[in-house]
């Protein structure tokens, strides 16, 4: 079933009134992708009657009034994408299509989502329900953070959203937690559930100094720079900044991590300790909930969504990520630790696609933040938590890690041999590098996607090739990208010429001639045309190509790489005086330069 939409979708599931309703800048697209569907569903499996009203128009109350006010809370988020970075380039331009909006023009999500709808709801119900912000514009904004959009500091987004709560994270278990809070305090005919609700880990909200005091939060968290002493210009506001957020990074693991507190003004923004991690059975739980893998009807009227044709018959097998790229978002959003799905779980959405009207026999996804990294992981951070001085696959792969791709192989192989599917691929990025440091599954791992889950091209992500770049990226250098091409090429050739021979893939998709499609980033901090150049020149003498994926670097909130941005320091380089200064292009039409210098035909 999908969430009523309406009023009429209400009174034909029976609901008067709704305990929850959630407003997303995406449309309504019933996938375990899209955030505001899952935690709908899955607040709907615990008993809840949850509505969506999706992409509301901001300039009057005909959408948010829609399904009237609901009993518990309002959930808002800006979507699938922090709405600044679906609305403008990184040369800040306004994007003219956005895959997740009917008709694919960009004209329904408005600039700072969450703050706009916030405020809608605020404009057309006085003194409503709380109203609980969550997904990953949110998340990404929680404390004070580096706004390229407006080049300046910007307080929590809690305080200019005027919301009650944020949830942080992936954010089932927290907001389960929140609407039995709510629910409780109904049934109780309590005024006050605030102590209960500021308990909840992975939460956020703002208190006074009373409040703070009675609280005790000083005793239980750690004290973060306030706003004030790390928004100004100054060099030392600046190195302060680096040294707050570098505590905020470091509290972002469930297994270990205090919360935190943020002073602004004359309050607090206090933010709980991360929710413990969902073991295997709670992470399938979510994925086995039932899905429309469609646009709400009301919706879809409206015009073509073009992320469906990626997501809808797709496959998550896994959360999180250990690559800790530094200009990645994913570290304190998803966080570090690989939650893996069980191999029971993922065959059973597949096979759920086999009955679906619209399934051809083509799943066109199978992985994660990074498709590899399903399966495994490192049995010392399982148990206490990431390493404070080292990171799991950067500069090198760390010997406690142990890459190991059987899981995902043999899984790989289930899904192939599956009646009613046809092909499988895999569109997820891949880390080559831990391809390469699996020595006894690696190579086998690597033959099955050439062979069966490769359309044409397989998509890497080199990102640079300079070494000082490559560094600051947290990337490795391009030693094992290398060995990496020379890996695949030897199979994509065997594969092609032995087709013939042995029929490798039934399908025909195996024999196929089969390239790699490489992604750079230009004007990251740390490089300036001299690096690019020097780019161009690698690929072109060892990669034989002309490159056409490079994204101009976007400073997104909460990440190493906007740190550096900003700061024009190097956070990773400590000097006697503070930080390492390094080169930072701001100028965009030299950033656009940057970019010229890689893709030109010749340069």
């Amino acid at each position: 079933m999908f969430l009523p939409t309406t009023r009429d979708e209400m009174k034909e599931l029976g609901y008067v009134e709704l305990d929850v309703i959630l407003v997303t800048g995406d449309t309504y697209i019933d996938s375990p992708y899209i955030g505001a569907a899952m935690i709908g569903k899955y607040l709907h499996s615990k008993g809840y009657r949850v509505g969506i009203i999706a992409q509301p128009d901001i300039d009057d109350d005909k959408d948010i009034s829609r399904l009237g006010e609901p009993l518990l809370f309002w959930g808002v988020t800006g979507g699938s994408v922090d709405s600044m970075v679906a609305n403008y380039t990184a040369s800040d331009k306004r994007r003219q299509q956005d895959d997740f909006t009917p008709g694919e023009k960009n004209d329904r999500r408005p600039d700072r989502a969450v703050l706009a709808y916030t405020n809608l709801i605020r404009r057309f119900f006085k003194n409503t329900r709380p109203i609980v912000l969550g997904g990953i514009e949110a998340s990404l904004r929680r404390i004070t953070h580096f706004d390229y959009w407006s080049n300046s500091v910007r307080r929590p987004v809690l305080f200019d959203a005027k919301a009650d709560y944020l949830v942080y994270g992936m954010g089932e278990k927290a907001v389960l937690k929140l609407a039995d809070a709510f629910k409780r305090g109904i049934d109780n005919s309590s005024t006050d559930i605030r102590n209960t609700v500021c308990a909840i880990k992975g939460v956020s909200f703002i208190c006074n100094h009373l409040e703070f005091e009675k609280l005790k939060i000083a005793e239980s968290h750690i004290e973060l720079a306030s706003f004030e002493h790390c928004s100004t210009s100054t060099t030392e506001s600046k190195k302060c900044f680096i040294e707050m957020f570098g505590t905020f990074y470091n509290n972002n693991e469930a297994q270990t991590s205090k919360g935190l507190y943020q002073k602004v003004g004359d309050r607090y923004l206090v933010q709980n300790p991360p929710q413990p991690l969902a073991d295997k059975l709670e992470l399938d739980s979510y994925y086995d909930l039932s899905f429309e893998r469609d646009v709400h009807p009301f919706y879809a009227s409206q015009g073509k969504v073009r992320a469906l044709d990626t997501i809808r018959f797709s496959i998550t097998t896994h959360r999180g990520c250990y690559g800790e790229c530094n200009f990645c978002a994913i570290t304190v959003h998803q966080g570090r630790t690989i939650l893996s799905r069980s191999e029971e779980s993922i065959l059973k959405e597949a096979a759920s696609f086999t009955s679906h009207p619209k399934f051809h026999g083509v799943i066109a996804d199978v992985g994660g933040p990074t498709a590899n990294m399903y399966g495994y992981e490192c049995t010392k951070k399982i148990k206490a938590g990431v390493c404070d001085d080292k990171r799991c696959v950067f500069p090198k792969t760390c010997e406690t890690l142990k890459p190991n791709h059987f899981l995902q192989l043999n899984l790989l192989k289930k899904l192939k041999n599956m009646s009613g599917v046809k092909h499988i691929f895999i569109a997820s990025g891949i880390r080559y590098d831990l391809i390469m440091d699996d020595y006894k599954y690696g190579h086998d791992y690597l033959r099955e996607v050439v062979e069966n889950h490769t359309s044409g091209q397989l998509k890497i992500a080199p990102e640079h090739t300079d070494k000082n770049v490559l560094k600051l990226m947290g990337k490795p250098d391009n030693d094992r990208l290398g060995e990496f091409v020379t890996a695949f090429e030897k199979l994509s050739n065997e594969n092609s010429k032995n087709y013939h021979i042995r029929n490798i893939n039934k399908s025909g998709v195996g024999g196929k001639k089969k390239f790699l499609t490489y992604y750079f980033i230009a004007a990251h901090p740390g490089c300036s045309e001299k690096e690019m150049k020097q780019v161009k020149e690698y690929t072109s003498q060892n990669l034989g190509l002309n490159p056409e994926q490079v994204q101009i670097f976007t400073p997104t909130p909460s990440t190493w790489s906007s740190i550096m941005y900003y700061t024009g320091f190097n956070p990773f380089q400590r000097t006697s005086d503070g930080f390492e200064e390094i080169f930072v292009e701001k100028n965009v039409q030299r950033k656009i330069r940057q970019k010229e210098i890689l893709t030109a035909k010749h340069y």
